[in-house]
């Protein structure tokens, strides 16, 4: 018999912070893997802990909450300048059309990250045995 400490089949998650994990594109599960392949394509597996990302769907999650995000901060900043300023609004569109395409191209990695990192961190899509 084997008198060493019993060993599960799988490892434990490292002890890192899943949502800054997230922010930073890497993986949730040990920080240090890369989590996308491309610009928003998720890696099927991690390259460093082999934690398989194929059963995690965010959908169009992070999409809503940059729009929500950029959206606001853009509309309210031009409302502002808008009232405190009277600008053409020519200058108005130069200014916040881009300042809306870069905030969402910006948020965009970090949220889906975000999102995927709370899908592991509350084991969304797994089922439960309540026998």
């Amino acid at each position: 018999m084997d008198s060493g400490p019993l060993q599960p089949d799988t490892p434990a998650p490292a002890r890192i912070d899943p949502i800054r994990a997230g922010l930073l594109c890497r993986c949730p599960n040990c920080g240090k893997g890369p989590l996308f392949s491309g610009f928003l394509k998720v890696v099927e597996r991690c390259a460093v802990c082999g934690f398989d990302f194929t059963r995690l769907d965010t959908g169009d999650g992070a999409a809503i909450f940059v729009m929500q995000i950029a959206g606001g901060l853009v509309v309210f900043g031009a409302l502002f300048v808008q009232i405190a300023y009277d600008p053409p609004i020519w200058a108005m569109l130069v200014v916040a059309l881009p300042l809306v395409v870069g905030l969402s191209l910006g948020l965009m990695r970090p949220g889906k990250g975000v999102m995927i990192a709370l899908q592991m961190r509350h084991r969304a899509g797994q089922t439960r045995n309540n026998d």
